[in-house]
């Protein structure tokens, strides 16, 4: 399927197209950012950053085998053609709308406050367990990744998962307009960018944008346990999940094998089957109902979609577990927000030995800051999580929050310099620790350290066994 050329992306994005006639009508097929990423007969398409401005780029993505660049500008000597136009930004979105018109398929827009991504993985694994799907990679789900993702579809695609992620109020138009959604997942309502988005209400305004692109027979499968989702009109089929009894379909019975799996129950008016998902965290099982939706939606049965659960792998820093003779160490470190965190204390409270959580600042919270991080403290004292220690200007709330509720051990640092050099004197062998805290706290930096931790605790196991 040869659905792009330059000369249909010149016509797309209303750009000018420079280069050879013969060039014009080159296959060009997905398209990528990073130069480093660049696969033959791709576009190139170069974004000025704060770092780096990719038009610098377009010479070593040509000969890589860019089959054409997106530009904002001449592009000197240029290997091989491309298009100018006024923003590559603004041009990608409109190829992505473009090319994902192209496809008569599934598509499955997923977004929520809490728990997207997780829902995404897992709708991806079950409906891989029949379908061939093309699902968002890594952190590809706000207005430039989304549309790159959108590229990478292809003829033997049967279905697409495409998490939508947003931060403002119109962000979610301008990636609906582009994905075009025939199933929207709706994880919960949070206070994720409370900030921009003013309250809850106003998040659910943001996020339900999505609902005015899609066609009259579409599906909103909503989580039934979230107050304001229960109650909305989607103005379509809903689909409501989650563990209360008033869900069509909830999860019961839900068991934990340590870090190894979570076990339930899927039940519903058609019947109840059961499911394991071999991955760490409680909140799978909240989650799972959904994706069953979705699979069952897109004609799998209840033994398709249960091995597809078999399939589902945690995504890096979000509840991935190493374990050691040392130690269990949680890397759960690539964001946070109050609802997040909560399920994490609430997994992490479910295992053996001394549960430590190495928490650090939510960010975006707005005027609720204080509260929510005082909150997730004291949630953490109820939990019984043995050893808090905390990090960061808003962190100290979630330590006001835990002693105040009764919790004994507990550590503040303002700086992560400093708490690097006191983890060592904290974890001991039998611990479980988890990580957790915003993107931009750099938490990550703490990994290695408690790994070398976990490394120094089995060679003692060993000694002395």
């Amino acid at each position: 399927m040869n659905a792009l050329t330059p000369q249909i992306i010149a016509e797309v994005t209303n750009g000018e197209y420079v280069g050879k006639e013969a060039d014009r009508d080159v296959p060009v097929a997905g398209a990528v950012r990073d130069n480093r990423d660049v696969k033959p007969g791709n576009l190139f398409v170069c974004i000025r950053g704060a770092r780096a401005d990719g038009h610098s780029f377009a010479d070593d993505a040509f000969e890589k085998g860019a089959a054409c660049c997106l530009a904002e500008q001449a592009i000197s000597e240029a290997k091989g053609p491309y298009v100018i136009v006024g923003s590559t930004l603004e041009a990608i979105k409109s190829l992505g709308k473009y090319y994902r018109s192209l496809f008569e398929i599934p598509v499955i827009g997923i977004t929520g406050s809490v728990g997207k991504t997780t829902a995404k993985e897992l709708i991806a694994a079950v409906l891989g367990a029949k379908l061939r799907v093309l699902k968002t990679e890594m952190n590809m789900n706000n207005e430039l990744g989304v549309p790159l993702t959108l590229m990478e579809l292809n003829e033997w695609h049967e279905a697409a998962v495409i998490e939508m992620g947003i931060s403002d109020f119109g962000e979610m138009s301008e990636l609906a307009k582009m994905v075009r959604p025939t199933i929207f997942v709706m994880t919960n309502i949070g206070y994720s960018h409370i900030k921009e988005l003013g309250d809850l209400n106003g998040v659910l305004r943001a996020k339900t944008e999505a609902l005015a692109y899609m066609e009259p027979d579409g599906i909103a499968i909503l989580n039934g346990d979230d107050n304001l989702l229960r109650d909305f009109d989607p103005g379509m089929r809903k689909i409501t999940y989650g563990l209360g009894e008033h869900n069509e379909i909830r999860a019961e019975n839900i068991c934990t094998e340590g870090i190894e799996a979570v076990e339930a129950d899927l039940v519903s008016r058609t019947g109840m089957f059961h499911v394991k998902i071999p991955a760490y965290g409680t909140h799978l099982a909240s989650l799972a109902p959904a994706a069953a939706v979705v699979g069952r939606m897109l004609g799998l049965t209840d033994d398709e979609i249960g091995r597809g659960f078999l399939l589902y792998t945690p995504v890096e820093g979000r509840s991935n577990v190493t374990a050691s003779a040392g130690l269990t160490l949680i890397d759960d470190c690539y964001n946070a927000n109050p609802g997040s965190l909560k399920a994490a204390l609430k997994s992490l409270s479910e295992l053996p030995g001394r549960r430590v959580a190495i928490l650090g600042d939510m960010l975006n919270l707005g005027e609720y800051s204080g509260q929510m991080h005082h909150d997730v403290g004291k949630f953490a004292a109820d939990c019984g999580i043995d050893i808090l220690i905390c990090q960061g200007e808003q962190a100290r709330f979630i330590y006001d929050g835990y002693t105040h509720e009764g919790g004994d051990l507990a550590y503040y640092y303002p700086l992560m310099e400093e708490l690097l050099t006191k983890i060592p004197a904290y974890i001991k062998k039998g611990d479980a620790v988890l990580v957790k805290a915003s993107h931009d706290m750099h938490f990550e930096k703490l990994l290695p350290v408690i790994s070398g931790l976990g490394d120094h605790h089995a060679e003692d196991h060993k000694k002395t066994s």
